[in-house]
C-alpha cells in the first residue's frame, strides 16, 4: 500500500510540475513577443540626397519623441539581389504591444513626421508582425 501511494504522490508531483512548467512557457511566450513595424520608403525621383537624409533624421528623432518606441533601426537597401522595386530606405520601428503601436500611429510626432515625408515619396510599404525576442 504505501508504494503505491508513495507512486500516486510521485506522479501528482511530477503532473503538477509539468502543467506548472507549461503555464511558465505559455507566459514566457506572450510576454516574450514584440510587434515589429517595418516601413519601406521609395522616393521621387526629384527628391534630393538631403531632403532624404532629412526624412531619415526625421524618423530616427522619433524614439525620443514617442517613449512607446522601444527600438528603433534603419538603413539603405544593399542586396545583391536587385528585386528591391525602387526601395532605398527601411525602417524598423519596434512596439511592446499593440497599444504601443496604437499611441504611435496618432502621435503628433508621427502626425508630424508624415506632412515631412509624404510629398517626397513615390511609394510606401508597411507591414506589421510579431517577433519573438
Amino acid at each position: 500500500m504505501k508504494a503505491k501511494l508513495g507512486w500516486l504522490v510521485a506522479m501528482a508531483l511530477v503532473l503538477g510540475w509539468g502543467t506548472m512548467q507549461m503555464t511558465q512557457n505559455l507566459a514566457a511566450d506572450k510576454s516574450e513577443k514584440l510587434l515589429r513595424h517595418v516601413v519601406l520608403f521609395k522616393f521621387k525621383a526629384e527628391v534630393t540626397p538631403a531632403q532624404v537624409q532629412e526624412v531619415a533624421d526625421a524618423f530616427a528623432a522619433l524614439p525620443k519623441k514617442i517613449d512607446v518606441i522601444k527600438d528603433f533601426e534603419w538603413g539603405t537597401d544593399n542586396s545583391p539581389e536587385g528585386i528591391a522595386a525602387g526601395f532605398t530606405h527601411g525602417f524598423l520601428v519596434t512596439f511592446a504591444d499593440e497599444k504601443g503601436r496604437e499611441i504611435y500611429l496618432p502621435h503628433p510626432a508621427h502626425e508630424d513626421f508624415k506632412k515631412l515625408v509624404g510629398p517626397r515619396l513615390d511609394k510606401v510599404l508597411v507591414f506589421d508582425y510579431w517577433a519573438k525576442k
